[in-house]
């Protein structure tokens, strides 16, 4: 399964390291779009932290810098999931910024976007996918859970020793009172 694996990642990342690269070197074809996006974050980004840059340039060119990263990751096989869940967050301004078919008029225009909404859906999903994708091995949730569940058996091993060893130590100076001496 890992040759699929690896395929399949390079193919879903492509699209990420191309279009990243684009608006990271150049966000202009980006910006008019990407306004209905960065008007309503630039407020919550100045309330994180006031130094933080909210203008639609370089919102364009963080987010492509995080698609083009995230992409190289994807595609390399290093850190899949956090590149996975990277991407998937990139995703949604995206394509609310470039796909909002319901603010368009021209039923052709509209049909273009509604499809390029859903083939941007179709990508979060591969996404999504990628970031739970374990790999065959056993995931977070699973690891912690057999942890907590060996280390009660471990409790309760030693629980039963103690009590054991204590009923020993009773016998034996009980036993041993009963001695001469």
């Amino acid at each position: 399964m890992r040759p699929v694996r690896t395929v399949a990642r390079t193919l879903l990342s492509t699209i990420f390291v191309v279009s990243g690269a684009r608006a990271v070197t150049n966000p202009e074809p980006h910006l008019e779009r990407a306004k209905r996006v960065t008007d309503r974050v630039a407020p919550v980004l100045r309330g994180v932290h006031p130094g933080l840059p909210t203008d639609p340039a370089s919102l364009v060119r963080a987010n492509g810098a995080a698609q083009l990263i995230g992409g190289l990751l994807l595609a390399t096989g290093h850190l899949t999931r956090p590149a996975a869940a990277l991407l998937a967050g990139t995703m949604v301004p995206t394509t609310l910024a470039g796909h909002a078919f319901w603010n368009v008029d021209d039923p052709t225009e509209r049909k273009i976007h509604q499809i390029h909404f859903m083939k941007n859906l179709g990508l979060l999903g591969g996404l999504l996918l990628a970031a739970a994708d374990t790999q065959g091995r056993p995931g977070l949730g699973w690891r912690t859970s057999h942890a907590v569940d060996g280390g009660r058996r471990r409790v309760r091993r030693a629980v039963r020793t103690a009590r054991r060893d204590a009923r020993i130590a009773v016998r034996s100076a009980a036993t041993a009172r009963k001695l001469p001496g």
